[in-house]
């Protein structure tokens, strides 16, 4: 309750936000690369929301190396349209409700009997302890900015 509520929390404060067409799950391995050229794959996620939500999966490392990426992915962005500094308040609340939606989503298909075979670690207590401890870890980064 308390991950949602800071990632709410975050969202309202950084309201009101310009809203765009998303692909809904940009990460790296849904960008395939081909004579040079991208293309996205994967659109079944496709959605409304605010354009952070498409970016801050395309980064990665410790926060210095992030804020990097995103400086230098954004320099790119905005060549096509602006990108509003708000929304990046925003990347760790969109952390957060991914991190739920995927475990909701694995609980939602369990009885698919592939699930268990390709996520053994779903239930286990280990899973749980480790998703407690990153949902903690969340709660500060959100309620420290």
């Amino acid at each position: 309750d308390e991950a949602l509520a800071a990632a709410v929390a975050a969202f309202d404060e950084a309201a009101p936000l310009a809203t765009v067409r998303l692909h809904g799950d940009c990460h790296p391995g849904n960008v395939l690369w081909r004579d040079g050229a991208p293309h996205v794959v994967d659109l079944d996620d496709a959605m409304q929301g605010p354009a952070v939500q498409d970016l801050w999966m395309l980064v990665s490392g410790d926060a210095t190396t992030m804020a990097q990426q995103l400086n230098i992915l954004l320099e790119g962005y905005e060549q096509f349209v602006d990108f509003d500094d708000r929304q990046r308040r925003l990347i760790e609340p969109l952390r957060t409700l991914r991190m739920v939606r995927h475990s909701a989503w694995l609980a939602a298909r369990w009885e698919d009997p592939t699930f268990p075979l390709n996520f053994p670690f779903f239930g286990s207590a280990a899973y749980w302890s480790q998703q407690t401890t990153q949902l903690r870890e969340q709660i500060e980064l959100m309620t420290a900015s």
